[in-house]
């Protein structure tokens, strides 16, 4: 089984929880370390000839073009992250367009490919904010993976479908890759990776892959940040759970890391599309083994 290795690229001062203590006029005054650290990321993958999908924020992108180009020439896949880690359900459908369609466009010239993926800021895409999926379809993007179908207090959709499907709405239909979860006594357990990844001991997230490959013939879809492999980062000063969050375990994720890639295969989101995304138009509406491959939810 073929699972999904997920990276979204951004840096250590730009994360949502610390956003009430730096501001977005304030990231060029700190240290950046999101280029090393996502070639750190880069050789790992290539020592276990992995390929991932980056979704990168178009305000890093614009600054570190180069990586943008390193990251494709390793043969990943370059996703969107929208341009400046706002969380969806703070912007009007306007702002959220104009986020969007800006950090598209920055990814495609410096790729010259284009971008079919998109993942909103801390999974910001909620009951509240669906509307931003009608402005992805027509945007052309080909898939969505942001609804995250977990209980937390600052994002998800428990009830949300758990695995790969396509969500029909009035302006079209996307493709949704949810990140990982593994059910237990009536309630979805996030094991995707990130922050549960560093808190929970290693073996359970790779029982419950195994679980998911084996028992329930699905993908998994991992996440995780540059900065998470990065213990020696600044300290910032925030909220004392949103501290943890951050900081907790961060020396052990590389080695995690190592293990994981070692014991499962992974490639791209694209990989695990029902259809043949080689063309630009008309990709969900093929008939056959396309999108009916996935099960179809109107939201």
């Amino acid at each position: 089984m073929i699972n999904a290795l997920t990276i979204d690229v951004e840096d250590y001062y730009m994360v949502s929880a610390f956003a009430d203590v730096v501001k977005f006029s304030e990231w060029h005054s700190y240290e950046s370390r999101v280029e090393k650290n996502t070639h750190r990321i880069l050789n790992l993958l290539d020592m276990h000839n992995a390929k991932g999908t980056f979704f990168v924020l178009g305000w890093v992108a614009e600054r570190h073009p180069a990586l943008i180009r390193e990251i494709q020439a390793r043969g990943h896949e370059v996703a969107s992250h929208g341009y400046n880690h706002r969380l969806v359900f703070d912007l009007t459908p306007k702002e959220f367009r104009a986020d969007t369609s800006l950090s598209k466009k920055i990814l495609e010239d410096i790729t010259g490919q284009l971008v079919m993926g998109y993942r909103a800021t801390s999974y910001s895409i909620v009951n509240r904010s669906l509307w931003a999926l009608d402005i992805l379809i027509e945007e052309d993007f080909q898939y969505d993976s942001s609804i995250f179908p977990i209980r937390h207090d600052r994002y998800g959709m428990p009830h949300a479908e758990r695995f790969p499907h396509v969500i029909r709405r009035s302006s079209g239909e996307i493709i949704e890759f949810p990140p990982s979860t593994y059910r237990l006594m009536g309630h979805n357990i996030p094991i995707a990776g990130g922050g549960y990844l560093r808190m929970y001991p290693l073996g359970i997230t790779k029982n419950a892959i195994r679980r998911m490959n084996n028992h329930e013939q699905q993908s998994a879809i991992i996440y995780f940040h540059p900065w998470e492999i990065d213990p020696l980062q600044p300290q910032l000063s925030g909220k004392l759970l949103s501290r943890f969050r951050h900081y907790v375990n961060l020396s052990s994720t590389f080695a995690k890391l190592h293990d994981l890639l070692s014991s499962f295969r992974f490639s791209p989101l694209r990989n695990l599309m029902p259809v043949d995304y080689s063309c630009t138009e008309g990709c969900l509406e093929s008939e056959g083994d396309s999108a009916a491959a996935f099960k179809t939810i109107i939201l």
